[in-house]
């Protein structure tokens, strides 16, 4: 800056050799850098003395040292061009002075009339007011000037001061101090653009952080690289084996810098935990980034991780062993969101007697601690550890069209104390998808690119007005996404960052990981999974057990009787094909005899409607059979077969799904027309 130039040349002034001693060489020494002035003055006056010795009353003489005046004087306002206008208009008077007196006292004399006078008066005034400009011009205790003023004058801000510059590696941070009653911060982040068009780079290299104690203070931050440019592609997880609470590692900043997101809150750092939304368009990688986030937390030993998939786990079917529940789209999800919200009050209620206000790593684990008891004595208890869970919903607008746009609003305002995280994943979370309740219970969010239309849905306006622009990327650059969530500093909000790219070749180390998930991640605690299977009866059965497959079990070799084909069968696939159900079935026993009531006409048969009796029985094997099923949540529509085979009406069936409601066989939901089965009590 100037003022480190000037400051520098100064002291190397001073530093010059000095000869004399004591006080007289301190004042010659103090007094160099202001000489000049002086010297040029004496220079002017010995000028006028020696011309008027060879130039005195000559006429072509004074003709030619009135030109020379004009022509320094012009030469000078020139040359002073690329100076302030201050200093251009001093330099051209003290020339234009020092000349003028020069050549009239080489031709009248330098004492004639009153160029004695004049030059006593005039000389040490010029030398003096370039001695108050160098003192002046070493003011290090105010704002930089120079080129500064210039940028912030091109961008409308003339008036605001650059004060202390942090330069780091591709990064530079200023701190801005505008006009007083004049300008405020939201000039500044008007001005973002022409900024950003001024240093030629990018809008989203630029951003200005207002200050939350002043309305006309903040600091200014400019990346001038892009270092996201190249994808870097994932590693594997960042901490194997370690807890929930300690950060996911997902992509890293445009300075290079790691890109961390929290999900449980830490008390003593006043960190809430929070739930998170991922939203972007099609085509900006948001399959990629939920990848990112779920290999982080199934590496973790105490957290579980419940899925919801409309698209039948495309992107995530390598995970599915390590997740402690996932359910496709319609009804399964249902029934895993009515598990949730009956999950929320019985981990609070463990949670709340064991002496913990929100959950914490050691609530994970076996409850050892006289601190954390349940127990009216005071001793330890013992109980088991309670997981953290993560519920996560993935094209989460398909499950609210379904169930409605508030589907989520209830977990979302439960979830936290209890030790809950909820993962809502759609393209666009505008308020005709998702409630504005909903939405605001969401207070970290992973904004990838979208339409510009849509900005406003995905990051508050304090991050957007700060220089956020994921409209500016579209679909055109996957995975760079702005990150807003407890944990990450204010000044990060703006800062565009990148998840790492997941491409097909690792499926093997994340299909590792899963396995490793099976074996080392945590197990679903008592009450969690009794208030699971409470609600969703065997359609909840937790995470696969270590070398149990998730799909279905193949067909084996037998031993038995078998004819010439079977022969054939087992010398080309090793044995016969039976399905492992059927392998204790003797082939050579006799089929058993007709036995009483075989020729009694069927419910089922065409054309026959049953009577009360028999179509209220018909109701109950129908509610049992959705039960084994899974299929814990019911309502008219998935009657429509049923009824048509029965020869009985939608009507007649809602009027049964009342009955069967106030018989507590069901429950309702929070969903129109739709009933929760209440798992039938198994006898002892």
């Amino acid at each position: 800056m100037v003022e480190n130039h000037v400051e520098q040349q100064y002291e190397v002034q001073l530093q010059g050799g000095a000869d004399a001693a004591g006080v007289g060489g301190y004042l010659l020494h103090r007094a160099k850098p202001h000489i000049p002035p002086w010297l040029c003055a004496g220079g002017v006056g010995a000028a006028g003395v020696f011309g008027n010795l060879a130039w005195a009353n000559n006429a072509a003489a004074g003709v030619g040292l009135t030109l020379a005046s004009i022509a320094l004087s012009g030469v000078t306002w020139w040359a002073g061009k690329s100076t302030s206008a201050q200093r251009r208009l001093h330099s051209a008077i003290t020339v234009a002075g020092g000349s003028a007196w020069v050549t009239a006292a080489a031709l009248a004399g330098p004492t004639a009339g009153p160029l004695g006078d004049l030059y006593l008066m005039g000389a040490p005034a010029l030398a003096l007011s370039w001695n108050i400009r160098s003192v002046l011009r070493r003011n290090t205790d105010g704002p930089a000037a120079g080129s500064d003023s210039g940028l912030l004058e091109k961008i409308g801000l003339a008036k605001a001061q650059i004060g202390r510059t942090t330069v780091e590696p591709n990064r530079v941070t200023a701190k801005v101090a505008l006009e007083p009653g004049e300008q405020t911060n939201e000039d500044v982040s008007k001005s973002l653009a022409r900024l950003a068009s001024a240093l030629d780079l990018p809008t989203s290299a630029v951003r200005y952080m207002p200050s939350a104690d002043s309305a006309r203070r903040g600091e200014l931050v400019i990346v001038p690289e892009d270092m996201l440019a190249q994808p870097m592609d994932w590693q594997g997880p960042s901490n194997l084996g370690g807890s929930i609470a300690d950060p996911l590692v997902i992509g890293r900043y445009d300075d290079g810098a790691p890109l961390m997101l929290w999900l449980p809150g830490d008390p003593e750092i006043k960190r809430n935990s929070t739930h998170l939304l991922i939203a972007g368009g099609t085509g900006s990688g948001k399959g990629e980034t939920a990848l990112n986030v779920m290999l982080e937390i199934l590496s973790r030993r105490d957290v579980l991780l419940w899925l919801s998939d409309p698209k039948m786990f495309q992107d995530f079917r390598p995970l599915l062993p390590g997740l402690d529940w996932a359910a496709e789209g319609g009804t399964p999800t249902e029934v895993m969101v009515e598990a949730i919200r009956a999950v929320l009050p019985a981990r609070t209620r463990w949670l709340g007697e064991h002496g913990y206000r929100q959950w914490l790593p050691e609530a994970a684990e076996q409850q050892n601690s006289k601190n954390h008891t349940c127990r009216s004595d005071g001793r330890a208890c013992g109980c088991p550890g309670m997981p953290f869970v993560v519920a996560w919903a993935e094209e989460a607008a398909n499950t609210l069209r379904q169930m409605g746009d508030d589907a989520f609003t209830g977990i979302a305002q439960e979830a936290r104390s209890a030790g809950v995280s909820l993962i809502v994943s759609l393209q666009r979370p505008s308020y005709d998808q998702m409630s504005t309740s909903t939405r605001a219970s969401l207070p970290s969010v992973v904004a990838l690119g979208c339409d510009p239309r849509d900005e406003g849905f995905s990051l508050p306006d304090s991050v957007l007005d700060a220089g956020a622009h994921p409209g500016a990327w579209g679909n055109r650059k996957p995975g760079y996404c702005y990150v807003v969530s407890p944990g990450i500093p204010e000044d990060r909000y703006p800062s565009p960052a990148r998840t790492f790219a997941v491409p097909h070749t690792v499926t093997d180390e994340m299909a590792a990981l899963a396995e490793w998930a099976q074996h080392h991640g945590a197990s679903a605690d008592p009450i969690t999974a009794g208030a699971a299977r409470s609600v969703a009866g065997n359609a909840y059965t937790g995470r696969p057990a270590p070398g149990q497959s998730t799909a279905p079990a193949p067909l084996r070799p037998v031993a038995g009787g078998h004819d010439e084909e079977d022969e054939m069968q087992e010398a080309e696939y090793g044995g016969a094909l039976v399905d492992p159900e059927d392998a204790d079935i003797d082939p050579e026993a006799e089929l058993p005899g007709g036995e009483p009531g075989d020729d009694t006409p069927l419910w089922e048969s065409p054309g026959y409607k049953p009577s009360p009796e028999e179509a209220r029985e018909l109701f109950v094997h129908a509610l049992a059979e959705f039960e084994h099923a899974g299929r814990m949540v019911v309502g008219p529509k998935d009657f429509t077969d049923w009824c048509d085979r029965h020869n009985l009406s939608r009507p007649w069936v809602s009027a049964r799904l009342k009955e069967a409601a106030a018989a507590g066989r069901l429950a309702p939901t929070t969903a129109a027309g739709r009933w929760r089965i209440v798992p039938a009590p198994i006898a002892a």
